[in-house]
């Protein structure tokens, strides 16, 4: 099942963001994965899970080949 991340999209556009270990909740975010890592782990996170949330949504089905 996947995880809709539009509300993050939203907030944190073109931004990295350290989430919890339900992939919902964001931790910290920064302009470099290195800010939302260090906030992220000020906080009390011992290994949140980073991503980048894009610019510009683009939809995905399917393989690439």
């Amino acid at each position: 099942m996947g995880i809709d991340w539009t509300n993050l999209f939203k907030k944190y556009k073109n931004l990295w963001v350290a989430l919890k270990d339900d992939e919902k909740t964001v931790i910290a975010s920064g302009r470099t994965a290195k800010q939302a890592w260090d906030e992220a782990r000020k906080k009390g996170a011992s290994n949140p899970i980073l991503t980048r949330i894009p610019g510009r949504l683009i939809s995905y089905v399917g393989e690439s080949k």
